[in-house]
């Protein structure tokens, strides 16, 4: 793969329909170990968080289709080799971004949430994991993704140790039915299924830790 041609996205658009590539992959282990090497890199590299999340999926029965993926990483890797993360001199101020896709796997129909935590324009945490639970909405599933942030918490709390107080962390959401559970302290009959360690969102909010804002999508 050193000499491959490179790639600008690290997934496709759309999977391959051929049905050849939903047969075993004949080295199993050989995929587990790129796929395991990847896990790695993605400690500088959070572009490719997701998809890697995607790969480790399918550690104990990989398909071709999966190796032609995990190969498609490494051919987008080879075309941005000089990439990594900038950490400049800026505000020590935290605000954070989280996101899910709902029902976005095919196979079981559960939703992937990711979030990424900043200091001032430095990343410093980011996450993508798949939903134990299945969402029936996608409010739910944008819900649920508000309180995998955790980390915002954490950090306020370790910042408070180094003697730099944090103000209100302001936490970007797409979502505006979401925002609106997580800000609204009444309990909608609605809402009742979501599972209650979801909730701490509320109390962060309340405890005015954390403020909840919308952004576009598109940005």
């Amino acid at each position: 793969m050193s000499n491959c041609k490179p790639l600008l996205t690290p997934l496709p658009s759309k999977y391959p329909t051929d049905t050849s590539l939903h047969l075993p992959f004949s080295q199993p282990e050989l995929f587990r170990k790129l796929a395991g090497s990847l896990q790695y890199i993605t400690s500088t590299r959070p572009d490719i968080a997701f998809v890697v999340n995607k790969l480790c999926q399918h550690m104990h029965n990989p398909l071709l289709l999966h190796f032609q993926l995990l190969k498609r990483v490494l051919r987008y890797l080879k075309g941005t080799i000089t990439r990594g993360l900038f950490l400049p001199k800026t505000k020590l101020t935290l605000s954070a971004y989280s996101d899910s896709d709902w029902a976005g796997d095919q196979l079981d129909r559960k939703s992937t949430t990711g979030y990424c935590l900043f200091l001032g324009t430095t990343l410093l945490t980011w996450s993508v994991k798949k939903q134990t639970t299945l969402a029936r909405s996608s409010t739910e599933t944008e819900y649920c993704s508000m309180a995998a942030a955790t980390d915002i918490i954490w950090m306020r709390r370790l910042y408070e140790e180094f003697l730099l107080p944090q103000q209100t962390t302001t936490l970007f959401r797409d979502n505006v039915s979401a925002m609106s559970i997580a800000c609204n302290p009444i309990f909608h009959a609605h809402t009742k299924h979501i599972e209650i360690d979801h909730h701490f969102i509320r109390d962060c909010i309340q405890a005015n830790h954390i403020v909840v804002h919308h952004v576009s999508t598109l940005d």
